[in-house]
């Protein structure tokens, strides 16, 4: 109890969520940092496409974890940060969008079209992209009270979709190479993240 308490003050602090905040911001400054300094590697347009990516399934996955954290430490302030993760997911997913869109295809709307209809993981990238706008533009108080709670709720499992989907852009986007290592760790948080919301919503079914 303790250390929760020390954990809960920690979270509390009036400095905690500026600091989560630029933590979060941090992967897109070194990026801006990098391409300005012609760091990026051999294929600077890959790695803005992967490693924005690579950024937005990362904080996917820290948003993800956030409820299963509060609950089973018993940290509630938790929640004051779930929005902000929640909307750094927007971020770096329209990021990445932008990124392919720009670097890969010019803006050309037609070629981009073309593509998503022809590459699967292209395409199950973008619909996450699409399921995720609406959580992001629903993510304030205003929107709860206009929906009312249950029918935020019901659109906010929109992002259990958005993992799966992610996760599977993700692994399509591997298997080309056959590189599955990285696949199968964040296949295995994603499964633990939604396992246990599972394994709570049939127990408290059984309750009641």
């Amino acid at each position: 109890m303790v250390q929760s308490a020390s954990i809960h003050a920690v979270l509390s602090h009036a400095w905690a969520k500026p600091l989560v905040f630029m933590l979060c911001l941090m992967p897109c400054g070194w990026l801006i940092f990098a391409a300005a300094a012609s760091q990026l590697g051999a294929n600077p347009a890959e790695t803005l496409i992967r490693s924005t990516g690579d950024w937005t399934l990362r904080l996917l996955c820290c948003a993800l974890a956030i409820t299963p954290l509060r609950v089973t430490l018993h940290l509630t302030t938790l929640a004051r940060y779930r929005r902000m993760l929640g909307l750094f997911v927007y971020f770096y997913a329209m990021l990445h969008l932008l990124a392919y869109s720009w670097l890969d295809h010019g803006f050309e709307v037609a070629e981009i079209a073309r593509d998503i209809a022809k590459r699967p993981f292209i395409l199950v990238g973008f619909a996450a992209v699409v399921f995720l706008t609406p959580l992001a533009l629903t993510s304030f108080q205003r929107a709860i009270r206009w929906l009312g709670g249950k029918r935020w709720q019901l659109l906010h499992r929109l992002v259990y979709g958005v993992a799966i989907l992610a996760l599977l852009h993700f692994f399509w986007m591997r298997a080309g190479k056959n590189n599955f290592a990285e696949v199968a760790v964040y296949a295995g948080i994603m499964g633990a993240l939604l396992g246990w919301r599972l394994v709570r919503r049939v127990r408290q079914a059984f309750a009641t």
